[in-house]
């Protein structure tokens, strides 16, 4: 019986360790929230009627050197993101369907920014957290 015991925890040795080492590999996953909120005018196209929004937005990285990069860049990735913005009309920002295409741009143009400045996009996803437009 102790053989037997002996055996199974020989035997189960070697799985900790591929376990311990895979874990270690994989790249821990972050979020990282652009603060303060967006906040800004919109559709500036001579109509009296003032339009304002509010983005709430996150990061998605993979990494402790894609964290690093995205808080070193976070005022090139805002300037990008403010301008982004302030292009959008009343038509892209007033359904569902409008408000994932301007995530996915601004997801497209953070990476670009991101790849200008170190050589890789570095951004795995960009999160709306709240978008409010008026």
């Amino acid at each position: 019986m102790k053989a037997w015991i002996v055996l199974m925890v020989a035997l189960s040795l070697p799985m900790v360790a591929v376990a311990e080492e895979a874990e270690e590999g994989a790249a821990k996953v972050s979020y990282i929230t652009l603060s303060p909120p967006f906040v800004g005018n919109y559709g500036l196209d001579g109509s009296s009627k003032l339009k304002v929004y509010k983005a709430d937005i996150s990061l998605r990285v993979s990494g402790a050197e894609a964290a690093k990069a995205v808080k070193a860049n976070d005022p090139l990735i805002r300037n990008q993101l403010v301008g982004l913005f302030t292009q959008q009309t009343s038509e892209s920002l007033g359904s569902v369907e409008a408000k994932e295409k301007l995530r996915q741009e601004a997801l497209k143009q953070i990476r670009q920014v991101m790849t200008d400045e170190t050589g890789k996009p570095m951004i795995d996803d960009l999160l709306f957290n709240n978008l409010i437009v008026q």
